[in-house]
């Protein structure tokens, strides 16, 4: 087995929040199995993990289950040199799994054929070894997944908040929107380089383009404001716990303006000390596509 790694256990009964949990602890950079088969976790570990560490997430229905197989487990790892290993639980009272359940109109996955009650009552009497033993007892029943997340970032964020990642690209209008966009900027109002017959072939990458586009009278005030809103928005989006942000541009072509202008944002975003990701997605297609900006 590799050595200096972090196993979490995430547990609980149905509807408590342990999928939640496990995407949370994902975000926080930690490799992440649900439902994993009791049997097969020592073969996880033996391979090469997250520095991280791995959140594993165990329930009733994972294959092979019973709370003193997984006690088991759990101590024969901790005796083993360089890892750790936490039994994380999620409760939650049954007034509020029931509400959950009818809310959602799911049926419970203990009993299908049954009514939720039987299932949480199941899955409660099936799970009381756990909770005893567990090394941290969350109760969802009155926190929303903004909290939870709070609280399992306290429990095992060492280095403090998770960093917002941030990823910064260009595409054309032409070929449509990027779906995964939270923020999206329209560049077409620049003047464009298209229409130049020396600055035509090249993209926003090269210096003349630049120096072409940074020209137009608009350009200033537009990335002054810019720069002024992405930075006002990155700062409470992390505060509220997003994990993620993509931040597109987009010209006619893709080519010339809002490659220019994602250089500058991911240039600024740097120098204010965020770490975001560029990308164009039309730089790949040339020279198979023209395209015009």
């Amino acid at each position: 087995m590799n050595h200096g790694q972090d196993i979490i256990f995430v547990t609980g009964p149905a509807g408590a929040g342990g999928t939640t949990a496990i995407k949370i602890l994902e975000d926080f950079g930690l490799e992440t199995i649900d439902n994993l088969p009791l049997n097969m976790v020592k073969r996880i570990l033996s391979g090469s993990l997250s520095p991280k560490g791995i959140a594993i997430g165990i329930g009733t229905r994972t294959r092979g289950f019973s709370c003193s197989g997984l006690l088991d487990l759990i101590d024969s790892i901790k005796e083993t040199e360089g890892f750790s290993a936490t039994l994380l639980y999620l409760d939650c009272s049954k007034r509020t799994l029931l509400q959950r359940f009818s809310e959602t109109r799911r049926r419970h996955p203990a009993s299908p054929d049954g009514t939720a009650r039987l299932g949480i009552e199941y899955e409660n009497e099936r799970l009381r070894e756990l909770k005893r033993q567990a090394d941290i007892l969350v109760d969802t029943s009155g926190i929303s997944p903004h909290q939870l997340r709070g609280e399992l970032e306290r429990r095992f964020m060492r280095g403090g908040t998770v960093r917002l990642s941030v990823s910064v690209q260009s595409f054309s209008y032409k070929r449509g929107v990027p779906q995964d966009a939270d923020m999206m900027f329209d560049c077409r109002f620049l003047r464009n380089p298209h229409w130049q017959a020396n600055l035509r072939a090249l993209t926003g990458q090269a210096a003349e383009v630049g120096k072409y586009i940074s020209e137009d009278p608009l350009f200033t005030p537009f990335f002054t404001r810019l720069t002024d809103f992405v930075e006002l928005l990155l700062p409470a989006y992390q505060g509220e716990g997003k994990a993620y942000l993509s931040i597109a541009l987009g010209c006619t072509g893709g080519q010339h303006r809002s490659v220019f202008v994602a250089e500058k944002l991911t240039a600024h975003l740097q120098n204010q000390g965020w770490e975001p990701r560029l990308r164009h997605n039309e730089m790949q297609r040339w020279p198979e596509t023209e395209a015009k900006t």
